[in-house]
């Protein structure tokens, strides 16, 4: 069952569109990810230098965290064009054949989700990545015949949130690989005061530097709350933002303030470190239904009539990188941070450091 969340990292192909203004264009303009901007520039000022094509870039890492908009601004530097796909898209020789042949000298293909390529299509864009040729079958059998297409010399970014799928003879073909990392408080709040300042949006106390920094050392003002919430994630940081300001609108003067943000996030059901309604009542049925654990993904999400690949891949991650989850040899375990923070202090059998070792 497909679960809508104002906090999930996947994005909202409407919200991409209107909020295509959010994002930077230029690598001047791009916040975070301080080593990987640095090697991209590095690259980028060689290959332009020597006029040729970057080198191929796997970005790998949760979803929310810049991975398309690394390939916009990759493009954007090298003064080209980028071509989007994604993996699931290319289901057949064939589709590659077109989506290359478009390609002028120098431009970014940008494959997203590229571990969910075929087996076919990989081994088909291994000549393409490494000679910038194409070999297109034109018969089966014993006519079969193999005509070669040459291609235009390209940078291939490709981009993926399970990097452990994608095959090795496809990951040695990359450059450059870099695990995009989640954001700092810091850096979310630079980067939703530069997006108040795309949207017209006022914010309270933002009218210094000084300020700013006050506030990011206190963890106080309407944008610094705003990023404590966000999960370490931009694309929620935007979103949170926008909710914050359409109830600003409604409600107030525009203004965004602490009450504006405490207030239209608990109308959302966004606490004060970013957990919603599915991710506390996934607390709370292993506290208050299974003693704190251990208990099995499958008897979780029966009880909460929800699907163990959506409790796994979205719910999980987060509540596993603040720990107040545990996963043992037994099962999914409650940290006493998890109980606490659902109000259930002494709930059942939480996670000791012993029961994260035994046998």
């Amino acid at each position: 069952m497909a679960v809508e969340r104002l906090v999930s990292p996947v994005a909202e192909p409407l919200a991409e569109e209107r909020n295509w203004s959010l994002r930077p264009k230029r690598m001047s303009e791009y916040i975070g990810q301080t080593d990987l901007i640095e090697r991209l520039d590095i690259a980028i000022r060689a290959v332009k230098a020597r006029q040729e094509p970057m080198e191929h870039v796997l970005l790998h890492g949760p979803p929310g965290l810049g991975k398309t908009t690394l390939a916009h601004v990759i493009a954007e530097e090298m003064g080209s064009k980028v071509h989007i796909t994604s993996g699931p898209a290319l289901t057949r020789p064939t589709d590659l054949v077109g989506a290359l042949t478009r390609v002028a000298h120098g431009d970014v293909v940008f494959i997203d989700e590229i571990h969910r390529l075929p087996i076919a299509v990989e081994e088909f864009i291994y000549p393409a990545m490494e000679d910038f040729r194409i070999d297109v079958r034109m018969e089966s059998g014993l006519n079969a015949q193999t005509v070669q297409l040459n291609v235009k010399p390209f940078t291939l970014i490709g981009a993926t949130t399970r990097a452990g799928l994608v095959s090795a003879p496809l990951r040695s073909r990359f450059g450059i690989s870099h695990n995009l990392r989640y954001y700092t408080s810091a850096e979310l709040l630079t980067i939703l005061t530069r997006s108040c300042e795309l949207l017209g949006v006022k914010a309270e106390q933002q009218s210094s530097r000084a300020a700013k920094q006050q506030m990011e050392a206190a963890g106080t003002g309407a944008l610094a709350m705003i990023a404590a919430r966000s999960r370490g994630t931009p694309r929620i940081a935007n979103r949170l933002l926008r909710r914050v300001r359409d109830f600003a609108q409604v409600r107030g003067d525009g203004t965004l303030t602490e009450q504006m943000v405490t207030d239209s996030l608990a109308l959302e059901g966004v606490d004060t470190l970013g957990l919603d309604e599915l991710d506390r009542a996934y607390l709370r049925v292993i506290a208050k239904v299974y003693g704190g654990g251990p208990v099995g993904l499958e008897a979780v999400a029966a009880t909460l009539n929800q699907d163990a690949g959506t409790l796994e891949d979205v719910v999980e991650p987060y509540l596993l990188q603040i720990g107040f989850l545990a996963r043992t040899r037994r099962g999914r375990m409650l940290t006493p941070a998890g109980a606490a923070h659902i109000g259930l202090p002494g709930a059942g059998r939480t996670v000791s450091d012993s029961a994260l070792f035994e046998g």
